[in-house]
């Protein structure tokens, strides 16, 4: 039987949660709205859109939500440009063990392509994953499944035998609604996320395996 692992990103792949912070911080200070960390924090795992969207709901804000997404991605680039990267320990021998498992691997990320295509160009991932899908081109973003199903159909695989690897309660509550298993990585630079809905919660790459999500996968 074909399974599919659908990686979310950011925070999976790579540590970028504190660059989006940071970026985003930037850019409420420029249009002087005071965010908490704790309303920041809801947004993470959602698309840009999501994000400003919200605060023009909220705040006013005094340009257009698109330009404030571009200043956004804008930002972001040019951090990662003039920055090192490298991605979250023990991922990319997880990536090569499934891959050389026959398992059908898609990175489903609220990021746009750009971002996308970057960080998988560098790291050299683009050889493991079958195929990418951006919340750019989904109507809703996390915690709608829509991305994950997506994922599933590029992958070719039914969604419940699909499993998501994410970092964020919006991104595990979009698994759940998709009918998809979900492992949930715990990382602490994605704030305080519940992650409670995943069917494992793990600190580390290094305790996931092959066995771990086949089990995982096989029919309650």
């Amino acid at each position: 039987m074909k399974y599919g692992v659908i990686f979310d990103m950011d925070g999976v792949i790579i540590d970028s949660e504190p660059i989006h912070f940071a970026c985003e911080k930037e850019i409420f200070k420029r249009f002087g709205i005071a965010v908490s960390d704790e309303e920041h924090n809801r947004f993470v795992g959602t698309s840009d859109e999501t994000l400003w969207s919200h605060m023009d709901s909220r705040y006013g804000l005094p340009v257009s939500i698109t330009d404030a997404i571009q200043l956004t991605k804008s930002l972001y680039m040019g951090y990662l440009e003039m920055n090192p990267i490298v991605p979250i320990p023990h991922v990319p021998e997880l990536l090569a063990e499934l891959h050389e498992n026959d398992f059908s691997l898609v990175l489903a990320s609220s990021s746009p392509h750009e971002q996308i295509n970057y960080i998988l160009e560098n790291f050299g991932f683009k050889r493991y994953f079958q195929a990418t899908v951006s919340g750019e081109d989904m109507k809703a973003g996390k915690p709608d499944p829509e991305i994950f199903l997506k994922a599933a159909q590029m992958a070719r695989v039914d969604p419940w035998n699909c499993l998501v690897i994410e970092d964020s309660h919006h991104g595990v509550t979009a698994a759940k609604k998709a009918g998809m298993k979900c492992i949930g990585f715990l990382n602490p630079n994605s704030g305080n996320q519940d992650l409670s809905q995943a069917g494992r919660t793990v600190h580390s790459f290094r305790d996931i395996s092959t066995e771990m999500i086949r089990s995982l996968l096989k029919p309650d």
